[in-house]
């Protein structure tokens, strides 16, 4: 291309815009070039040129077009400028109609902002004394600061609102700023910028580094972290260097005798060595050496000792070698040091000693239980992930319950998928049902987690178009709700999306009606002391009782009097918690195809079975979901579901099926099985007084119960005094344990005969059978 071509092509206002500079409407720019900024440089827009009035400026008196003003703002010579034009030319230019489109790819998207994260660093004096401190040269490797202002001012457009909270470069807090427009936290503000990116050279990820030295907050990747740093290695690396963190090797980028001998990757810490990194390996068929280069202190040298065993299992006939910073670490020694430094340190690097047994350190290392990030992924791909995961939900602080916990957390994923599911808590009050549905929350990633006491009739229709996009919502009071506000949570639930008409004024201030909607994708977790009461938001959940019985009571209480003792670690639930949100960012989204949907049935007795069945095959793909690193994928990239998904599927969907056929809700149930055990025969009279004190339930708990057990004809008054106590009777005595075992033999039943046509063995029973417990009623 020709220097008059790129003249006529590329205007001021491109150049400007790619370097982030705004005018005010004297078409006046705060000067690039003058130390102070002082808003003093003239664009003349007609004749493509620009002048700065200001006697200090090293450009004063200059007039200059636009391959000028690139090479002042560059700091290069004529002939790069000409490049950088040419690059100016092919960049897409960010504005809301072209850069934030909602059909974006997640790489394009990220791409983008990355570039307008580039373009902010010459323009930021606090990032070019953090990079000058840390001796980087954002002029010789890709660098970017996140000054937290991209999504302010002309950038602010919902598209990009909603693909920022997707990808979650903001945070919704749900706060109102002063404004009283809704206000976003941003990630990785104040923090320079590194991008991630696939094989394909896209970026897929962001890191930040904190500019601030916070050192309890310093390193953050974007959620649902992909990619490589600085890329995947090219296919005819021979040499590679392995770094600890990102910064070490950007530091290593800037040398260029490395870099044309060598391959650099950096690693996301000690337990940094990804699946990825281990997977780009694999694809280096010429790949002759690895060099780690970590931190010279003891978790580096035990981070080398570790993966280079694993290495060396997997890849005998590899060289590995380690070299060590003379400081702390890479960029440590970067900031005292010349560049040569690094040569010598790489031509005195040692070969790794194993003359210890590699194949026990392996073997001991992979039982060894951990929760750190860098496992999540092996942690997915083991054998009975969800007895595993299960054991680890207990650990977080949640005692017994089992099954409900895991129905729970398998609900409350499904907002990562396009057909969210919803649960409803049920319990009496002080049961825990608050703390279940609190404790499940607390596993997700935080930056989803919406968490209301209450809601208002109107607040469900206010929110921003995609505001409700990918987020969980915990409801901690259900009974607070109002009939409207209850109203449009069940539309929302059913449709995943409001519409309302609203009236506004327009610049006029004149009334004017308008068409708004809400989009809400988003699983949703409440508690209520009155199931029976909410029977539409019933048949669009599922219905959970909290575990009232004795036992549970004396398991709570055990772990209570543990904890308060000491004998219980208190770091190890919050460990438990980071470990097990780094499994959900690491679960991705897939359809999910069920081959064996058309042979599963549920009993006719089930209320609501149209949708009872539909949520019956989402806990299915939900389970196959979880599961989806040990599934097969068809050929549209879509997971497959196997018999044992649908078994682990019903054992835990068992209680949420049997109250859906019973006509008394959790907590009642339980109620009336402990007052036939009191009664012991349909023959004996009770008071309430007694009741109260043998089951130990509050006076208006045992009236509520009783009360709805009258309604129902479960119970029937039988004679007494109100001043003596008023004498009741049990006038229906169901078999609840019976009808129990026929729903579970029906269920079971049916994936034995799956098992049977697929010549899989079948599966222990691990209940009772149907006579077993007719027998222990009787």
């Amino acid at each position: 291309m020709e220097i008059s071509e790129i003249k006529q092509k590329l205007t001021m206002s491109n150049v400007l815009h790619y370097y982030g500079l705004k005018t005010d409407k004297q078409s006046r720019i705060s000067c690039p070039f003058h130390e102070d900024k002082i808003p003093s440089m003239q664009v003349y827009y007609k004749t493509q040129t620009a002048y700065c009035f200001s006697s200090n400026c090293k450009t004063h008196g200059k007039s200059m077009d636009v391959i000028d003003f690139v090479m002042h703002k560059e700091n290069s010579t004529k002939a790069e400028a000409i490049n950088k034009c040419k690059e100016i030319l092919g960049y897409q230019k960010p504005d809301s109609k072209e850069r934030y489109q909602p059909e974006l790819s997640r790489e394009q998207f990220l791409g983008n902002m990355y570039q307008y994260f580039k373009n902010a660093v010459s323009n930021s004096k606090p990032a070019k004394d953090y990079l000058q401190q840390r001796n980087l040269d954002f002029k010789k490797t890709e660098i970017g600061y996140n000054a937290g202002q991209f999504h302010h001012g002309a950038r602010k457009d919902e598209n990009v609102i909603a693909q920022c909270l997707e990808y979650g470069l903001l945070i919704d807090k749900n706060i109102t700023g002063r404004t009283g427009e809704k206000a976003y936290g941003v990630f990785g503000k104040w923090c320079i910028c590194f991008a991630l990116k696939n094989r394909n050279s896209e970026v897929t990820g962001l890191y930040f580094r904190s500019t601030l030295n916070d050192k309890d907050s310093r390193h953050f990747y974007l959620k649902n972290r992909k990619g490589l740093y600085p890329n995947y290695p090219e296919p005819n690396t021979k040499k590679l260097i392995l770094t600890e963190s990102i910064i070490d090797g950007a530091s290593l980028l800037q040398i260029e005798t490395i870099t044309k001998e060598y391959a650099v990757l950096a690693c996301y810490g000690t337990n940094g060595l990804t699946e990825e990194h281990q997977q780009a390996i694999k694809e280096l068929p010429q790949l002759e050496e690895i060099i780690f280069f970590f931190d010279n202190d003891t978790a580096g040298k035990e981070a080398v000792k570790k993966y280079g065993a694993m290495l060396k299992a997997e890849y005998p006939k590899l060289k590995l070698t380690t070299a060590e910073p003379i400081n702390k670490d890479i960029n440590e020694t970067l900031q005292g040091h010349e560049e040569s430094i690094f040569i010598e340190l790489l031509n005195n690097r040692t070969e790794l000693n194993f003359s210890f047994s590699i194949e026990d350190k392996t073997t001991k290392q992979l039982k060894e239980p951990s929760t750190g990030t860098g496992n999540s992924i092996d942690f997915l791909k083991r054998k009975h992930l969800l007895k595993n995961l299960n054991t680890e939900i207990g650990k977080a602080g949640i005692v017994g319950e089992e099954n409900s916990r895991m129905l729970l957390f398998l609900i409350i994923i499904s907002y990562l998928n396009k057909n969210p599911l919803h649960a409803l808590v049920q319990g009496s009050s002080g049961s825990g049902k608050t703390h279940i549905i609190s404790r499940i929350a607390d596993l997700m990633p935080q930056e989803d987690v919406l968490r209301f006491t209450r809601i208002t009739e109107s607040s469900l229709y206010n929110w921003g178009e995609f505001d409700l996009f990918q987020k969980v919502v915990i409801i901690e009071d259900l009974d607070g709700l109002k009939e409207d506000a209850l109203y449009a949570l069940r539309e929302f639930i059913s449709n995943q999306v409001l519409r309302s008409s609203v009236t506004i004024k327009d610049k006029k201030g004149n009334n004017k009606s308008s068409h708004k909607i809400v989009k809400g994708q988003f699983s949703s977790l409440s508690a209520t002391t009155k199931g029976e009461t909410y029977e539409d938001n019933m048949s669009r959940s599922f219905l959970i009782a909290v575990d009232e019985s004795k036992e549970q009571t004396q398991r709570i209480i055990e772990y209570q009097n543990c904890r308060n003792a000491g004998e219980i670690d208190p770091n190890e639930s919050q460990r438990t918690i980071h470990f097990i949100q780094q499994l959900v960012r690491n679960l991705k989204h897939y359809e999910v195809i069920n081959p064996y949907a058309t042979k599963l049935n549920l009993p006719e007795k089930v209320h609501k079975i149209r949708r009872l069945n539909e949520m019956y095959q989402a806990v299915i793909k939900q389970v196959t979901f979880l599961n989806q690193y040990q599934r097969k994928l068809t050929k549209d990239n879509q997971l497959v579901t196997e018999i044992e998904d649908i078994e682990q599927a019903t054992e835990i969907l068992f209680e949420s099926i049997v109250l859906k056929v019973d006509e008394l809700d959790g907590s009642l149930r339980q109620f009336f099985e402990r007052l036939k055990k009191y009664v012991k025969n349909e023959n004996q009279d009770f008071v309430l007084r007694d009741v109260r004190q043998h089951l130990n339930v509050s006076k208006t708990q045992v009236f509520r119960y009783v009360q709805t057990l009258t309604e129902l004809e479960y119970i029937k008054q039988n004679g007494g005094y109100a001043n003596k106590g008023i004498k009741y009777k049990i006038s229906y005595w169901d078999n609840y344990q019976k009808l129990r075992a026929e729903i579970k033999d029906f269920l079971m039943n049916q994936i034995q005969k799956l098992k049977t046509e697929n010549n899989i063995a079948p599966s222990k029973p691990k209940n009772k059978t149907l006579s077993m417990i007719v027998n222990e009623s009787v």
